[in-house]
């Protein structure tokens, strides 16, 4: 029998090693197994998600897995997208995922419709470091099962509905670099042992239903740079120890809870601070003088308190947003360093005691503002001039100041959503463009002339001089 030729004996060479290759790279009978028994309890797949998930087919070429060790699956990624209605799975999480040895990340991200409770088995994975299961619908009580997973580097749950307390054995995730279980139904105080979490660089529970103090452990985060404990049942007043944060913290977000006391000077020398949001508690007393120092500050919120004046003069370089409604301030005019900023795109100053003529505040840039509320203090003059600079402006609200001018001079953005002028005194017709916002309220004023036609209610021309036509009184022939 003839010899093969070199050529012909390299083809099955070739061809034999693409043929194991391709053996190899078809995933393991057991993740195939575990990933269809989850696929099975999905009762809604209108985008076709899971559409690649087929018997027989190699699942490491499904969408949304990855088999980084040999042909185990390592990874499970499924994301809805918001802005697409249809992108959503409606069902529950087997817990045949528990399967899946090889796995290290699994990440659930608004699917929307993802329901029931979180299978305790899956926190039994030997290998899992990173957890994102965020907005969906799960509930029940949080796993406590959550501290056998030593070795998990990042946790989020955030934007689901799980209730109760949180489990103290979350205490046990030392190497955890993130911890998120805001926008959730918790309950209860924050479990103290979660200061041995040490390696720390965010850690959120907003939006949940926590009470009592808020811990005192901050002195265990020395790499900590987000902190968001916003709406919530918090007390008494702010822990001692945030100071050794410092160095570090970019975001601190207190918002809407029942903190009371002084805000303490500490924070000025939060240096690195991009955000700070003390809105809706119980702080009384003046702002510390030190808060001259937060000079990178870009969102500052100290809305809804009891503080009163004087305000320090800020050194802030460039403000994006701020909010000082509805504190005791006599600020008498608009902060200079706030007029100055050209990157502001938020203003919010309502009942903050300003005194001037609108005409006469120039901020150096207006292109960026989406908000500004001046209610509730005694502006007066135009806002024409101000309005027709605007591209972007969002919602405007000045109700219940001294503005006096012809409405329809006002240009009205096609960004423009929001708008209350009630309680000034404006004058002239009410524009057609009134009727393309979303919410509407010029009431008490000095307006006259046929409506146009609008979704609004009567409530939102009331008390003014000769306004007539649906929803008010018709107009006389």
């Amino acid at each position: 029998m003839p010899s093969l030729s070199p050529l012909i004996l390299l083809f099955f060479s070739l061809s034999t090693f693409l043929h194991r290759t391709a053996i190899a790279a078809t995933c393991h009978v057991d993740d195939e197994t575990a990933l269809l028994s989850f696929k099975s309890g999905i009762t809604a797949d209108p985008s076709g998600m899971l559409s690649t998930w087929k018997t027989g087919s190699d699942c490491c070429k499904w969408s949304g897995i990855n088999c980084l060790t040999s042909n185990r699956v390592t990874s499970l990624s499924l994301y809805g997208q918001p802005d697409k209605p249809n992108s959503y799975l409606s069902g529950t999480i087997s817990p045949s995922l528990s399967k899946l040895l090889y796995l290290d990340g699994i990440y659930f991200q608004n699917l929307v419709n993802l329901s029931g409770p979180f299978p305790n088995s899956l926190f039994l994975l030997p290998n899992l470091k990173f957890v994102y299961i965020e907005n969906n619908q799960l509930s029940g009580p949080f796993p406590a099962t959550i501290g056998k997973l030593s070795g998990l580097y990042s946790l989020s749950f955030a934007g689901n509905k799980f209730s109760g307390n949180i489990p103290s054995s979350i205490s046990e995730l030392t190497q955890l670099s993130q911890l998120n279980l805001g926008r959730n139904l918790f309950s209860g105080p924050v479990p103290d042992g979660i200061r041995r979490l040490k390696d720390l660089n965010f850690l959120a529970f907003d939006r949940n239903q926590l009470s009592g103090d808020v811990p005192n452990f901050f002195d265990s985060f020395p790499f900590l740079r987000v902190l968001r404990f916003s709406y919530n049942k918090f007390t008494r007043k702010f822990p001692a120890s945030i100071s050794n944060l410092a160095t570090r913290l970019a975001y601190l977000e207190m918002g809407h809870n029942s903190l009371s006391g002084t805000i303490p000077d500490f924070l000025g020398k939060f240096h690195a601070l991009d955000t700070l949001d003390l809105s809706c508690n119980k702080f009384s007393g003046v702002v510390p003088k030190s808060f001259v120092n937060l000079t990178k500050i870009f969102n500052l919120d100290l809305s809804h308190n009891l503080l009163t004046d004087p305000f320090p003069d800020l050194k802030v370089k460039g403000i994006e947003s701020l909010d000082l409604s509805y504190n005791r301030f006599h600020l008498g005019q608009i902060p200079k360093w706030v007029a100055s900023s050209p990157i502001i795109y938020s203003l919010k100053l309502a009942k903050c005691g300003i005194k001037i003529k609108l005409v006469k505040w120039k901020p150096t840039e207006t292109y960026f503002y989406d908000y500004i509320d001046l209610s509730e203090n005694e502006i007066s003059g135009s806002p024409v001039v101000f309005m027709n600079r605007t591209e972007y402006l969002v919602g405007f609200w000045a109700s219940g100041n001294l503005l006096k001018f012809d409405l329809e001079s006002m240009k009205f953005p096609k960004t423009l959503k929001n708008l209350d002028l009630s309680r000034n005194l404006v004058f002239g017709k009410v524009p057609k463009a009134i009727s393309r916002l979303n919410t509407v309220n010029v009431s008490h004023n000095h307006l006259c002339g046929s409506l146009p036609v609008t979704k609004f209610p009567a409530s939102a021309f009331l008390g003014n001089d000769c306004l007539c036509g649906s929803p008010l009184s018709p107009c006389k022939v």
